[in-house]
Protein backbone atom coordinates (compact mmCIF):
# COMPACT_ATOMS: atom_id res chain seq x y z
CA UNK A 1 0.00 0.00 0.00
CA UNK A 2 1.08 4.00 -0.65
CA UNK A 3 0.63 6.35 1.68
CA UNK A 4 0.02 9.87 0.68
CA UNK A 5 0.13 12.73 3.02
CA UNK A 6 -0.38 15.85 2.24
CA UNK A 7 0.04 19.60 3.28
CA UNK A 8 0.40 23.50 2.20
CA UNK A 9 -3.48 24.53 1.39
CA UNK A 10 -4.75 27.57 3.25
CA UNK A 11 -6.43 30.71 2.61
CA UNK A 12 -5.00 33.10 -0.13
CA UNK A 13 -5.95 36.31 -2.46
CA UNK A 14 -6.97 35.97 -6.04
CA UNK A 15 -3.85 36.49 -7.94
CA UNK A 16 -1.57 34.84 -5.12
CA UNK A 17 -0.09 31.85 -4.92
CA UNK A 18 0.04 28.84 -2.90
CA UNK A 19 2.77 25.08 -2.48
CA UNK A 20 1.19 22.15 -1.93
CA UNK A 21 3.52 18.78 -1.17
CA UNK A 22 2.83 15.48 -0.72
CA UNK A 23 4.87 12.72 1.24
CA UNK A 24 4.97 9.47 -0.13
CA UNK A 25 5.73 6.10 1.89
CA UNK A 26 4.80 2.40 1.77
CA UNK A 27 6.02 1.77 -1.95
CA UNK A 28 8.94 2.36 -4.43
CA UNK A 29 7.88 6.21 -5.28
CA UNK A 30 9.27 5.96 -8.74
CA UNK A 31 6.90 3.25 -9.96
CA UNK A 32 3.71 5.62 -9.99
CA UNK A 33 2.32 8.62 -11.72
CA UNK A 34 1.79 11.30 -8.63
CA UNK A 35 -0.32 14.43 -9.05
CA UNK A 36 -3.37 16.26 -7.68
CA UNK A 37 -6.97 15.88 -8.15
CA UNK A 38 -9.78 18.74 -6.76
CA UNK A 39 -13.21 18.86 -6.03
CA UNK A 40 -14.98 22.22 -5.23
CA UNK A 41 -18.39 22.63 -3.40
CA UNK A 42 -21.29 21.21 -5.96
CA UNK A 43 -18.48 19.74 -8.53
CA UNK A 44 -17.24 16.37 -9.32
CA UNK A 45 -14.07 15.97 -8.84
CA UNK A 46 -11.66 16.32 -11.47
CA UNK A 47 -7.69 15.55 -12.45
CA UNK A 48 -5.97 18.51 -12.26
CA UNK A 49 -2.25 17.94 -12.59
CA UNK A 50 0.39 14.79 -12.87
CA UNK A 51 3.73 13.55 -13.36
CA UNK A 52 5.22 10.29 -14.40
CA UNK A 53 8.65 8.45 -13.08
CA UNK A 54 11.84 8.76 -15.18
CA UNK A 55 12.04 10.46 -17.14
CA UNK A 56 10.02 13.36 -15.07
CA UNK A 57 7.37 14.34 -17.81
CA UNK A 58 4.32 16.51 -16.23
CA UNK A 59 0.66 16.89 -17.85
CA UNK A 60 -1.83 19.21 -16.92
CA UNK A 61 -5.93 19.73 -17.43
CA UNK A 62 -6.07 23.04 -20.14
CA UNK A 63 -7.38 25.85 -17.22
CA UNK A 64 -3.73 25.37 -14.94
CA UNK A 65 -1.59 25.04 -17.86
CA UNK A 66 0.73 28.04 -17.70
CA UNK A 67 -0.40 28.98 -13.87
CA UNK A 68 0.32 25.43 -11.93
CA UNK A 69 3.52 23.48 -11.72
CA UNK A 70 3.72 20.03 -10.70
CA UNK A 71 7.45 18.89 -9.92
CA UNK A 72 9.19 15.91 -8.16
CA UNK A 73 11.66 15.26 -5.52
CA UNK A 74 12.36 11.45 -5.29
CA UNK A 75 15.08 11.73 -2.32
CA UNK A 76 11.98 13.01 -0.01
CA UNK A 77 9.59 11.06 -1.80
CA UNK A 78 7.30 13.95 -2.25
CA UNK A 79 5.48 15.86 -5.11
CA UNK A 80 4.76 19.59 -5.20
CA UNK A 81 2.21 21.35 -7.17
CA UNK A 82 3.18 25.11 -7.23
CA UNK A 83 -0.20 27.27 -8.00
CA UNK A 84 0.00 30.84 -9.02
CA UNK A 85 -2.06 33.38 -10.35
CA UNK A 86 -4.74 31.95 -8.34
CA UNK A 87 -8.49 32.80 -8.61
CA UNK A 88 -11.45 31.81 -7.21
CA UNK A 89 -12.26 28.87 -9.98
CA UNK A 90 -9.58 27.40 -8.02
CA UNK A 91 -11.23 26.83 -4.40
CA UNK A 92 -11.57 23.34 -4.02
CA UNK A 93 -10.41 20.43 -1.99
CA UNK A 94 -7.47 19.11 -3.42
CA UNK A 95 -6.26 15.52 -3.01
CA UNK A 96 -2.69 14.00 -3.85
CA UNK A 97 -3.49 10.67 -6.01
CA UNK A 98 -1.15 7.93 -7.03
CA UNK A 99 -1.19 5.56 -10.12
CA UNK A 100 0.78 3.01 -11.88
CA UNK A 101 -0.68 4.65 -15.05
CA UNK A 102 -1.83 8.45 -15.88
CA UNK A 103 -4.26 9.76 -13.19
CA UNK A 104 -6.05 11.15 -16.56
CA UNK A 105 -7.68 7.43 -15.94
CA UNK A 106 -8.28 8.03 -11.98
CA UNK A 107 -6.50 7.45 -8.75
CA UNK A 108 -5.38 4.37 -6.96
CA UNK A 109 -4.29 5.96 -3.97
CA UNK A 110 -5.31 9.16 -2.37
CA UNK A 111 -4.61 11.66 0.40
CA UNK A 112 -6.92 13.19 3.16
CA UNK A 113 -7.30 16.56 0.81
CA UNK A 114 -6.35 19.97 1.74
CA UNK A 115 -8.57 22.85 1.43
CA UNK A 116 -7.90 25.54 -0.80
CA UNK A 117 -9.51 28.54 -0.54
CA UNK A 118 -9.11 31.20 -2.60
CA UNK A 119 -11.38 35.05 -1.67
CA UNK A 120 -10.97 39.15 -1.55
Amino acid sequence: QLQLVESGGGFVQPGGSLRLSCAASGRTFSRYHMGWFRQAPGKEREFVAGINWIPSLPYYIDPVKGRFTISRDGAKNTVYLQMNSLSVEDTAVYYCAAAQRSLRQGGEFWGQGTQVTVSS
